[in-house]
């Protein structure tokens, strides 16, 4: 059985759809970011950056005593490693799905990430921020767009987790104003994932938990994106 510590986000979906699309039996531990769940003594444990998602599998590939992980790029190159699917095992395609696996947790998240908190949750407006960032997310588009254009199927040829890694920041599109007529690959890719029976399931978990809006208190605002434990740094402050 594999834990999975998670919240309904772009990088907590990676796990849920990988995991849906395998088939590896799992249990979800919610773990609240908007009220600093992550910050609890016994998720630190298991995941030091204080971030979801987290996995521990208490029958983990190799055997031995249960293996907790954290990042989601580790989690989803381990599961697939585990499930024997959706990773090749020859080494060029191997690096070929790991390149844009990498590509999406370095760039593509990142960037779509601070774009969307500038756009949508600053407090303050920076003309000069949400134009860098959002610039830089369109290029990551569009980097996107030509691959598809040039496998003419998914990121890497066949279906893979560099399609699942993307995924789901994909599905920000919207949020992020950007629009999929831009590219017209990324477009056609997007809609054959979405109705994925297995990406519909791993998006539905956990539903019922809701994702932080843009309204929101100042305590989540400091669990959020302050990366401190707002309880803590109160505590401190007396």
């Amino acid at each position: 059985m594999i834990d999975l510590h998670y919240w309904p986000t772009p990088n907590g979906w990676k796990i849920s759809i990988l995991l849906e699309e395998c088939g590896l039996p799992y249990r979800v531990v919610p773990v609240h970011i908007g009220a600093g769940g992550q910050f609890a003594p016994e998720f630190l444990a298991i995941s030091p950056n204080n971030r979801i998602p987290a996995i521990v599998d208490h029958d983990p590939l190799g055997g031995g005593p249960p293996l907790a992980l954290f990042e989601s790029g580790a989690i989803l190159q381990y599961l697939a490693e585990k499930a024997g699917r959706l990773m090749p095992s020859a080494p060029a395609e191997r690096y070929r799905v790991l390149q844009w696996v990498y590509w999406q947790v370095g760039g593509l998240g990142p960037m779509a990430g601070q774009h969307g908190h500038f756009l949508l949750y600053a407090a303050e407006k920076i003309p000069y921020a949400i134009d860098r960032y959002g610039a830089e997310v369109r290029r990551l588009y569009g980097v996107l767009d030509r691959q598809l254009a040039a496998t003419d199927a998914c990121i890497a040829g066949e279906y893979s987790i560099a399609d699942i890694a993307t995924f789901p920041w994909a599905m920000t599109h919207k949020a992020q104003q950007i629009t999929l007529d831009d590219f017209p690959h990324v477009k056609r890719w997007y809609a054959e994932l979405r109705a994925r029976p297995q990406v519909q399931a791993g998006l539905a978990v956990g539903k019922e938990l809701g994702r932080p809006g843009k309204a929101m208190d100042d305590a989540a605002r400091r669990h959020l994106f302050r990366g401190t434990n707002a309880a803590t740094t109160a505590a401190t402050k007396e």
